[in-house]
């Protein structure tokens, strides 16, 4: 089941509150909670509500459809933000010698999907791939394998000459 809230017309930048939404994408609601609650974003206050009201339309929509649902077992599915109008919310702030900087109030969207549906596999664990080759070297510790272009060669890969006075 899945519940969807979104706030509309809060205060900030898109560009500022993408930073906080990005943060709890993917994650239990708990633990998106938490995040939130000690975030020092501006911002996270706003996403918070709207979080808390998703968890409400899931509760909400269950009962509605007489099926029982845990708010632990959700998760935040999807979480973006939209940018929104800034046309009427111009203001004028003074600058040296007489002049004036306009200055854009910002506002934006939050849309918050949650889910109690289960969770897509990483992409790693999904194509049964494994992870990038690591070498051991002679004291023990491990290093990345060499990149595509180094193994391949090339000017990228060859190292400089150095040149001496001779050459001069």
């Amino acid at each position: 089941m899945e519940a969807t809230a979104s706030a509309k017309y809060l205060r900030g930048s898109a560009q500022k509150a993408r930073l906080v939404v990005d943060m709890i994408r993917g994650k239990d609601v708990n633990q998106a909670l938490a995040i939130l609650r000690f975030s020092k974003k501006r911002a996270a206050s706003h996403v918070e509500k709207c979080m808390r009201s998703a968890i409400a339309n899931a509760n909400e929509a269950a009962e509605k459809a007489n099926v029982s649902i845990d708010p632990d077992d959700l998760w935040v599915r999807t979480a973006f933000v939209d940018r929104g109008p800034t046309k009427n919310r111009r203001r004028v702030r003074p600058a040296p010698q007489g002049r004036a900087y306009r200055e854009q109030r910002h506002f934006c969207h939050v849309t918050i999907l949650l889910s109690n549906d289960e969770r897509p596999q990483p992409k790693s664990a999904r194509n049964g791939a494994k992870a990038a080759p690591v070498e051991e070297t002679k004291a023990g510790s491990k290093k990345p394998a060499a990149s595509k272009a180094k193994r391949r060669g090339g000017a990228a890969a060859a190292p400089r000459a150095k040149r001496t006075k001779k050459e001069e």
